[in-house]
C-alpha cells in the first residue's frame, strides 16, 4: 500500500476487513487469480464463524457447513486432476492459511476432504473410481476419509498391521483404524491395507482400498472427549471382515511409498494451516492490547507487551516466509519432502509459542471462546502431532542430513 510508512505491518482492507497481518509483504505479489481464491476463503470463515464456534462449544459436526466447501470449489488444495478445478501451490496454501485461521475444525475438513482422501482417489483411483467418487468427493457430496493410522501405529504407520486377503473375486480387509477423520461420516474411506497373501509376491505389500461406510463389518465410532479440534468427528474404525470386490482396490496404490506422497504433500498444507491459527492469535492479541485499559492507559502502551507482540511478530513472519518459499519450489517443481517437514516441523512450533504468548496476553479474557485465542491454541495442538509428530519430523530431518537413519 503505497500510503504505508516504512516498517508498518502490510495489511489489505476490503469489504471483508484486512486479509492478514504481512509485515514484510510477502503476499504482497500474488496474482490476482490466487488471491480471488484466497478472498473466498476469508467470505466463508466469516460466513460460518459464529456457527463453527458454537459447534466446537458443543462438540458437534455441522455437515452442512462442511458442504459449502463443495459449493464453493475450496477442496482442491493442488491437486491436479482434468476434473478438478487447479489451484496453485501458493492459492492452496492461502486457502488451508485463512481456513484455519477462521477455525481450526474446517481447516482440518479440507485437509481431511481435499488433501488426503480427494489426492488419494485423483492420484491413485481408477478411471472407473475417479468417474464415479471425483466429482462428488471434490463437492464434499460424500464425505470421505483417508484411514491409515491405527490403534498401535501412530508414528510407526509403515507397521500398519489392518489386513487384506484375497477371497474368490473380491477382498475381506480386518483390523482397525484410529483418529479418522469423516471415518464416521456416511461416505467411503480410503483403507490403507497390508496384502495377506502367503506364498506370492505381493504377500506383505501395502496397498488401499475404497470402502463404503455402509458396508457389512465396518463400524466407524465417534471420539469423544476431546479438547481440540471440537468441530470434526474423528473416529475409531472396526473393520470385521469387511468384503469389497476387487473393483474397491485402487490401482496405483502399490506400496506405502504411495500413502507416504499424500502424506508429504498435505504436511505442507499443516505448515500453512499452523501460520492461520498464529496468524489469528497474534491479531486477537494486538487488538485487544490496543483496546484493553489498565492502571490508565491501553495495555499496548506498556513496554513488556511491546516487546511480547514483536515476538509474536518475529515467528509469524517467519513462517510466512517458510511457506510462501514452499509454494514457490513446489511451483517450480523443485519441493522435496524434508523441505515439507521442515515447515511442518518450524510452523507448528512456532505456532505453540504464538498461541502460549497471546493466551497469557489476555489474561483472564484469554481462555474464553468468544475471543478465540484459546480455541485456536488447543486446536494447534492436535495440528503439532497429526501428518507427523515433531519427533519423526526431526528424524527424517536428521537422516536427510546426515545420511544416517535413527528409524529401528
Amino acid at each position: 500500500m503505497s500510503n504505508d510508512l516504512p516498517g508498518e505491518a502490510v495489511t489489505r482492507y476490503d469489504i471483508l476487513g484486512p486479509l492478514g497481518t504481512d509485515y514484510y509483504a510477502v503476499f504482497a505479489d500474488i496474482p490476482a487469480s490466487d488471491r480471488e481464491v484466497w478472498e473466498r476463503a476469508r467470505a466463508f470463515t466469516v460466513e460460518v464463524g459464529d456457527r463453527m464456534r458454537a459447534a466446537w462449544d458443543a462438540a458437534e459436526y455441522p455437515m452442512d457447513v462442511a458442504a459449502r466447501f463443495g459449493d464453493l470449489d475450496l477442496l482442491n488444495d493442488g491437486v491436479e486432476h482434468p476434473r478438478l478445478t487447479y489451484f496453485s501451490p501458493l492459492a492452496a496454501g492461502l486457502v488451508n492459511m485463512e481456513i484455519s485461521r477462521g477455525d481450526g475444525s474446517l481447516g482440518t475438513v479440507l485437509a481431511v476432504q481435499g488433501g488426503l482422501a480427494l489426492r488419494t482417489l485423483a492420484l491413485f483411483g481408477s478411471p472407473a473410481q475417479q468417474d464415479r467418487w471425483l466429482t462428488a468427493v471434490a463437492r464434499n457430496e460424500v464425505p470421505a476419509a483417508f484411514a491409515l493410522t491405527e490403534p498401535d501405529h501412530g508414528s510407526d504407520s509403515v507397521s500398519l498391521e489392518t489386513s487384506a486377503r484375497r477371497d474368490g473375486d473380491g477382498w475381506v480387509l480386518r483390523g482397525a483404524k484410529k483418529w479418522i477423520g469423516n471415518g464416521a461420516a456416511g461416505g467411503i474411506t480410503f483403507v490403507w491395507a497390508r496384502i495377506d497373501e502367503p506364498d506370492t509376491d505381493n504377500h506383505g505389500a501395502v496397498r488401499c482400498f475404497l470402502v463404503e461406510q455402509n458396508a457389512a463389518g465396518y463400524t466407524g465410532t465417534v471420539i469423544t472427549g476431546k479438547a481440540s479440534l471440537r468441530g470434526i468427528h474423528q473416529a475409531h474404525i472396526a473393520l470385521d471382515d469387511v468384503r469389497v470386490g476387487d473393483d474397491a482396490l485402487l490401482p496405483g496404490a502399490k506400496s506405502f511409498k504411495d500413502a507416504s506422497t499424500v502424506l508429504y504433500a498435505t504436511r505442507s498444507g499443516v505448515a500453512w494451516s499452523a501460520l492461520g491459527h498464529a496468524t489469528a492469535c497474534y491479531e486477537a492479541a494486538l487488538q485487544y492490547a490496543q483496546q484493553r485499559m489498565q492502571f490508565g492507559k491501553p495495555l499496548a502502551k506498556f513496554q513488556m507487551v511491546q516487546e511480547r507482540l514483536a515476538h509474536m511478530l518475529e515467528d509469524l513472519t517467519a513462517m510466512q516466509l517458510y511457506c510462501r518459499r514452499l509454494a514457490d519450489l513446489e511451483t517450480a517443481g523443485g519441493l522435496r519432502p524434508t523441505q515439507a517437514s521442515l515447515a511442518k516441523f518450524h510452523n507448528t512450533r512456532a505456532a505453540r509459542r504464538v498461541a502460549a504468548i497471546a493466551r497469557d496476553l489476555l489474561g483472564g479474557n484469554g481462555i474464553l471462546l468468544e475471543n478465540g485465542v484459546m480455541q485456536h491454541m488447543a486446536d494447534i495442538e492436535a495440528i503439532h502431532t497429526y501428518e507427523g509428530t515433531e519427533s519423526v519430523q526431526a528424524l527424517l530431518l536428521g537422516r536427510d542430513i546426515t545420511g544416517m537413519s535413527a528409524f529401528a
